[in-house]
């Protein structure tokens, strides 16, 4: 009796110290989008290290037609699959057990410099036919979940909070998916129509993908705190990532203090991890940013 009470509470021990271990390593997410660019990048050639969690995600499907034309619903693939096709995700996944893949919806453009808009018939018409489309080509390569990355709009923000969210809650009860995200960034009227999105189906939206580069170019430390700060109260209770452009084009650089920003972030218990956009243009910078970028979340925050 006295063995088994001594075998219970050791292994209640060992219980609390693996809950403890997955806490304290729950915001050592790496995040990069990939394809949008049509640079002939692989999975292959991004770093990964195997002490931090780290997701590819696929730029983009949109529910348009390939002569650009909308579809209420009904995606298709615009990444480059040349180099982004189910072989190389069942090979990526082969050879890095800590990386997951999803796929971004959406965009800024369908590639024609031709706005993405969203804009459905009716929600049930459109969360019909995006379920349908979205289960096939996650199923076909073997996909771990969402990004909503949709920048204009045709539709107002109750129609779009219910069919955005209604979509990500289907696709869970099926067990399509397992995560979600949004990338909003600093607009009125993209903030208005995911904070309605947010405030509706939060509960089902595991990561913000803040596009804090959207920020002006030359953006300081101290501004970059204060925008994460803002961002934490607009989706109160969230995981958000803190994130650069590789091209440097906006928000804070990485030469220029991000990953200072990023620890002192991470030390306050505030970062849930960082994402880029995006590995086609830090291929030719040798992925140098993504390298100390995993090096600081895999330190602890420490780095």
């Amino acid at each position: 009796m006295e063995f088994s009470k001594l075998f219970i509470t050791i292994l209640l021990i060992i219980i609390c110290i693996n809950q403890l271990s997955v806490s304290a390593q729950s915001d050592n997410l790496f995040r990069e989008y990939i394809g949008a660019e049509f640079k002939n990048v692989k999975l292959s050639d991004v770093p990964i290290r195997s002490d931090v969690e780290f997701h590819f995600i696929l730029s983009f499907a949109i529910d348009y037609t390939s002569s650009s034309s909308p579809t209420n619903g009904k995606f298709n693939i615009y990444w480059d699959t040349d180099n982004l096709n189910p072989n190389h995700i069942s090979e990526i996944k082969a050879k890095h057990a800590n990386v997951k893949i999803g796929l971004s919806l959406g965009g800024d453009t369908v590639g024609n410099g031709q706005y993405v808009y969203f804009q459905p018939s009716s929600v049930d018409s459109w969360v019909s036919n995006a379920v349908s489309s979205l289960t096939d080509i996650i199923k076909e390569y073997n996909l771990d979940g969402i990004d909503i990355d949709y920048e204009h709009f045709h539709a107002d923000d109750g129609t779009f909070a219910e069919c955005i969210g209604k979509l990500i809650s289907t696709l869970k009860k099926n067990e399509v998916i397992s995560f979600a995200s949004i990338a909003p960034f600093d607009d009125d009227q993209v903030q208005s129509h995911y904070q309605a999105l947010w405030n509706s189906y939060g509960n089902v939206i595991d990561y913000v993908n803040f596009q804090f580069y959207a920020y002006d170019e030359g953006t300081t430390v101290n501004q970059f705190l204060n925008y994460f700060e803002e961002q934490r109260s607009n989706y109160n209770g969230g995981k958000i990532l803190a994130s650069f452009i590789s091209d440097g084009s906006g928000g804070l650089s990485p030469q220029n203090g991000f990953f200072s920003a990023c620890n002192r972030l991470r030390k306050q218990g505030k970062l849930g991890g960082i994402f880029v956009w995006c590995a086609d243009d830090s291929k030719a910078l040798g992925f140098r940013y993504e390298k100390q970028s995993q090096a600081l979340l895999a330190s602890g925050g420490h780095y």
